[in-house]
């Protein structure tokens, strides 16, 4: 009992469980998981055979790596956080002292590990993955201090490199260049996905310094830039798979597209009141559209 009293009050109290789920966010698993999946197709390789690499990329992608991430932003963003979201498990106090640091060097090591078990390539993307997750909140480059490469750094992290896994791993090569153009594309498309949930944080990042987007420039001329950018990469992502003779697949993202267009219409006329709304609607068609294209890509592997 003397050594409990003695330990540092840093460590003294252990985070329930609940709290340190609910500090890994696992709704935001899911894109990097998806995008990890449109890899997987997209490469046109059987699955039969590749089911552990299947799991350890979906632990990997999910729970681990994003979840890491998570950790990570909510520790350095702990003084935005008290004034935006102030019930979350660190400003609040659930996971106090310096264990949400620890949760974020844990979830570290754990992901190098397994993607070490998982194969070389796998490891680094991983390491890359969690450079990007550290460079994204912590000084001294905080990216995310930024409204163009905050937003960049995630959307490329969470739709690009994951896919880019997914298809690399799968084929044991480098994908080929219609892959990598095309994730390349929802990459940039979804800079504009990761400018739309700058939207709750406004009042916090205008007090703090950090100079999102609808921090900077407003909310009703960041929404209208984060559509466009949204939606220009999927115009060029039809007209790429319709040259290159997947007309189908063409379609289906042509149809997903105008669908979000006409969801765009509605979230301009009040940004901050419909973003959840958007993001449960026209996000998931953007994420359907990337699926469709993937088998587009997949079918002529």
């Amino acid at each position: 009992m003397a050594r409990l009293t003695a330990m540092p009050a840093h460590f003294a109290r252990i985070p329930a469980a609940r709290d340190v789920v609910e500090l890994l966010k696992p709704i935001t698993w899911f894109p990097p998981m998806w995008a990890f999946g449109c890899g997987v197709v997209s490469s046109g390789v059987p699955v039969a055979e590749r089911w552990p690499f299947l799991i350890a990329g979906v632990l990997l992608t999910g729970p681990l790596v994003c979840g890491t991430s998570q950790a990570v932003n909510d520790w350095f963003d702990r003084h935005v956080d008290a004034i935006n979201e102030p019930n979350r498990p660190i400003p609040s106090g659930r996971i106090a002292g310096r264990w949400g640091l620890v949760i974020a060097c844990i979830g570290t090591l754990l992901s190098l590990i397994v993607a070490a078990l998982a194969g070389p390539w796998v490891l680094a993307v991983t390491a890359l993955g969690l450079v990007c997750a550290w460079a994204y909140s912590a000084p001294p480059l905080r990216l995310k201090a930024s409204g163009l490469w905050g937003p960049a750094v995630v959307a490329l992290t969470y739709e690009g490199l994951t896919w880019f896994t997914g298809a690399a791993v799968m084929a044991g090569a480098l994908p080929g260049g219609a892959v990598l153009t095309v994730l390349l594309l929802y990459s940039f498309g979804a800079h504009g996905i990761m400018t739309l949930n700058d939207f709750k944080a406004v009042e916090g990042d205008r007090a703090t310094g950090v100079r999102s987007l609808p921090a900077v420039l407003g909310i009703d001329r960041a929404a209208r830039i984060a559509c466009l950018v949204m939606a220009l990469p999927q115009m060029i992502v039809v007209a790429l798979l319709w040259q290159w003779d997947h007309q189908i697949a063409a379609a289906v993202v042509a149809l997903s597209l105008a669908g979000q267009v006409g969801l765009m219409l509605r979230l301009l006329r009040d940004p901050v009141k419909h973003t959840p709304w958007y993001n449960a609607t026209g996000t998931t068609l953007y994420v359907l559209g990337m699926l469709a294209a993937a088998f587009g890509l997949g079918s002529a592997a």
